[in-house]
């Protein structure tokens, strides 16, 4: 039989619960760096073409910037997501006519994200870049062949 005085279990118990507690906030640290490392995607896709003159009243906000990089006389909006993105983790949406969209946060840097954007028509990538996204900022990506004209993707980021 062990007799323990008071006191001598006690160290053995507390660097139990110092272990406890430093496992809890490390776990607690990384759950919550990685709902940090979401980021919230705005993608339209717009077709352009140089049948008429109409510009998607959504689009009024981003037609200098259509203007300056492409040389179409309509833009017409075909789709608007909201995306959230976590590493590593592809996010597949239609794109238009039997085409789908995969897009993939493959970095997150203080002051931007790396996305990367698939398109894929019948098993075949028709499209496959890496665009770098400061929050706030539009990147157009131009895109493939569709209908009279092409379609152009618009990538935003917040984070």
């Amino acid at each position: 039989m062990v007799i323990r005085g008071i006191g001598e279990g006690t160290h053995h118990n507390m660097r139990r619960i110092v272990f406890l507690v430093t496992t809890f906030f490390i776990f607690s640290f990384f759950s919550h760096s990685a709902a940090l490392a979401q980021v919230q995607v705005r993608m339209r896709v717009i077709q352009a073409s140089n049948v008429g003159q109409n510009i998607d009243p959504s689009l009024k906000e981003l037609h200098d910037e259509l203007g300056s990089l492409f040389s179409f006389t309509s833009y017409r909006l075909l789709r608007d997501e909201n995306l959230s993105l976590s590493p590593n983790r592809p996010v597949s949406i239609t794109a238009h006519q039997g085409r789908f969209m995969e897009v993939t946060l493959v970095g997150l840097h203080r002051g931007f994200a790396r996305l990367r954007i698939r398109v894929v028509r019948e098993g075949t990538d028709i499209l496959d870049t890496q665009v770098r996204l400061s929050p706030g900022r539009t990147v157009l990506v131009g895109g493939p062949r569709h209908g009279e004209g092409v379609v152009i993707y618009a990538v935003s980021a917040r984070f």
